[in-house]
């Protein structure tokens, strides 16, 4: 496959400047990289190509060669991409990427305010609390502001100094040679760790750290209608900051407790309802009880079957942050019962023969006889 003009590959123009092409480049490198394009095949050659193009047209010899020759100057030394653009720079594509893009980052000043981290605390409510809300107690153990230094990591009355090496910036400049000239890199300090500042005298109290481990005591308020997506967010109670910002938050992620009566769906309970047999053939009035304790009335149907749903309108959860509220669904269990004495038996016989239904024969033993007798 014949290779495409180098100018066209850098999308320059054949007068363009050592400094567009340099451009060109960078931007390209940045869209093509491996690093940004896992996986992509066809943007691994892309780049390979691209990086063969900047070999010969950022080196002003083999561009003149180039613009005179073509692709006919190239020699057996210059292998582009593939003798250059991956192992030159012994650590691959990663060093490549940083060298271009990443250097002027890769310093970070940690010497001004550092907001505290937000700190997760798992809550568990009941139903009940589901439905009216509830003012929850919790205890948190966190990080704050240590009260001998109050924040700053020396010993009251004792120096803080300005680190040397960074003049209190956080950062030091290092300068690094490549093909591309000289590269101007940014660190974090490595004497002062980024703070810019050196302590001689820590704190007693934290150890320096300016901070300290405490346990604290809070009161959630946990509004009606919750669930197990609901995230609370307590302001100002997470971790304590650091060098003068601000405490992080406490998320409540809440866990509703298992109801040995409802299950919930949604905004809506269930409940189960067991009824007797002649409840469930003739029909009946029953109290059913809800979750705020008191009792709502199920119209039974004449010849209900066992998982008939009835349902109870506004008598579930309520949604949150609005007045709208769930029903409560009641599932008709039908009770057959396992103990019958003699006249319930006779009935149900009578009855059995009245719809033509077979049953099995009348149990005359001695020890039916007797359980007759005593009215078992």
């Amino acid at each position: 496959m014949a290779k495409r003009d180098y100018y066209e590959v850098l999308g320059v123009s054949r007068g363009a400047s050592a400094d567009e092409i340099k451009r060109a480049f960078r931007k390209l490198a940045a869209t093509y990289h491996p690093d940004a394009n896992p996986g992509d095949h066809e943007a691994e050659e892309r780049f390979k190509e691209v990086n063969e193009a900047y070999q010969t047209l950022s080196d002003p010899e083999k561009r003149s060669r180039y613009d005179q020759f073509g692709h006919a100057a190239q020699d057996g030394n210059f292998g582009g991409a593939g003798d250059f653009g991956f192992g030159g720079f012994g650590g691959g594509f990663g060093d490549i990427f940083d060298m271009f893009f990443g250097a002027q980052g890769q310093g970070q000043r940690r010497n001004g305010p550092e907001r505290g981290p937000d700190l997760r605390y798992d809550l568990t409510v009941t139903l009940e609390e589901v439905l009216s809300g509830a003012d929850k107690e919790v205890k948190v153990v966190r990080e704050e502001t240590c009260s001998r230094c109050h924040g700053n990591q020396a010993e009251p009355g004792t120096k803080i100094e300005t680190c040397p090496d960074c003049r209190g910036r956080g950062e030091v400049e290092r300068i690094q040679d490549s093909f591309l000239g000289r590269i101007r890199r940014i660190e974090t300090c490595p004497r002062c760790r980024g703070n810019g500042r050196l302590i001689p005298n820590p704190c007693k109290t934290c150890a320096g750290r300016g901070v300290v481990r405490a346990e604290k005591r809070l009161t959630v308020k946990v509004p009606a209608g919750v669930d197990e997506s609901t995230r609370l967010r307590v302001q100002g109670e997470g971790a304590a900051g650091r060098r003068g910002g601000g405490p992080g938050d406490l998320i409540v992620f809440i866990r509703v407790a298992p109801h040995e009566r409802f299950r919930r769906e949604g905004d809506d309970l269930w409940t189960d309802l067991k009824i007797g047999f002649a409840q469930a053939a003739l029909g009946a009035e029953l109290e059913v009880p809800n979750l705020a304790g008191g009792q709502d009335t199920v119209h039974v149907s004449p010849g209900t079957q066992t998982d008939t749903v009835f349902r109870v309108a506004r008598s579930g959860l309520p949604r949150l942050g609005s007045t709208a509220r769930g029903n409560l669904n009641v599932r008709v269990v039908v009770e057959v019962p396992t103990h019958l004495g003699p006249k319930e038996r006779e009935v149900l016989r009578m009855w059995a023969d009245m719809r033509g239904e077979e049953v099995l024969p009348e149990d005359k033993s001695l020890l039916r006889k007797m359980k007759d007798a005593l009215g078992r």
